[in-house]
């Protein structure tokens, strides 16, 4: 096992680098960059300096060099921990991530917390009770998860919550709180405000997971091995829950590592509508105005979310089914 972390970490390396590469790529593909924009901008307000303000920006930042020389410099200073200048928010990039990863790490785990706390047990029962009331109970709520929006849940939210309490929810804090030192007056006011978003994702989320766990769990129930432990005389739920759920969470655990990345891309449009202050609504609005600096690093800070996860996906796969920890699985 330890060999097997080793050889992948190094692998994460190797695809980290490169991986970087194909992002500064991307993000000089679209004609233009942000500093032309703001060029514009000021030729636009009838600013005649606008031309020479964007070659001395150009100068200074290294804009002006070949692609190679800038990528170089970029991942030069990414070693070093400098993520670069915003030019549209006029801020270090690690600022702008320092300041909200916390407050997106806490959201988005608590959506999922909540999301796999839905879905698993709703999803075995209605495996295991199939064609009862609670079984197409969960069907319905699955078929409307999928099909509505998240964005319009959101809405639906805000709005029954304005309409019976008289109070617009939207963000994380209140107004007295969006600045202010954690104290438990924050935590209940963020209280407040979380569970809507947290509602929402989950929602989104839990469906998918609920259908593909039912599948897989009626494929198992019946198979030789469940047979054969029920003949010899095992408790239902124990046999249930030690043999075929596991086998049935396999394709759900390896999708793990898709996980992380949400921190910074989950539910843009329901983030947008509901004012979270948190990384989705910068991504958008650094791609929008091509902020090369701080969307380049969003977008790596992405892939290795990704990597990581499907790190941990790999050894949460090999705990859960003992042929691949034996090297037996195909």
């Amino acid at each position: 096992m330890l060999q097997f972390i080793a050889n992948r970490i190094l692998t994460m390396i190797g695809m980290t680098l490169m991986l970087s590469f194909v992002c500064f790529f991307i993000i000089q593909l679209p004609p233009g960059d942000v500093i032309s924009a703001y060029a514009a901008e000021l030729a636009a307000a009838g600013d005649s300096s606008g031309g020479q303000m964007e070659e001395m920006l150009r100068e200074r930042y290294g804009l002006n060099q070949p692609f190679v020389v800038q990528y170089l410099k970029w991942l030069r200073n990414l070693l070093v921990g400098d993520l670069g200048y915003s030019f549209n928010l006029s801020k270090p990039v690690s600022e702008i991530i320092e300041s909200r990863i916390g407050i997106s790490l806490l959201v988005e785990m608590l959506a999922i917390t909540v999301l796999w706390a839905i879905a698993v047990p709703i999803g075995i029962y209605s495996a295991v009770r199939r064609y009862s009331v609670g079984d197409m109970f969960a069907t319905v709520f699955g078929f409307i998860g999928l099909a509505v929006p998240n964005f319009l849940l959101a809405l639906l939210i805000m709005y029954l919550v304005y309409v019976f309490t008289g109070t617009a929810v939207e963000g994380l804090f209140s107004a007295e709180y969006a600045n202010a030192r954690w104290s438990l007056g924050r935590i209940l006011d963020f209280l407040s405000h979380v569970w809507i978003p947290v509602v929402v994702i989950a929602t989104g989320g839990a469906a998918p997971i609920i259908r593909v766990l039912r599948a897989n769990l009626l494929d198992e129930l019946n198979k030789p091995y469940v047979v054969t432990a029920r003949a010899k005389g095992m408790k239902e739920s124990r046999l249930i829950m030690r043999y075929p759920v596991r086998v049935a969470m396999i394709p759900l655990v390896a999708t793990v590592g898709w996980v992380l990345p949400t921190i910074i891309s989950s539910s843009i449009v329901t983030a947008i509508v509901l004012n979270l202050p948190t990384l989705s609504p910068i991504l958008l609005r650094s791609l929008l105005s091509q902020d090369m600096h701080l969307a380049g690093a969003l977008i790596l800070f992405m892939g290795i979310l990704t990597l990581v996860g499907t790190l941990v996906s790999d050894l949460l796969l090999a705990w859960i089914d003992p042929r691949i920890r034996t090297g037996m699985a195909t």
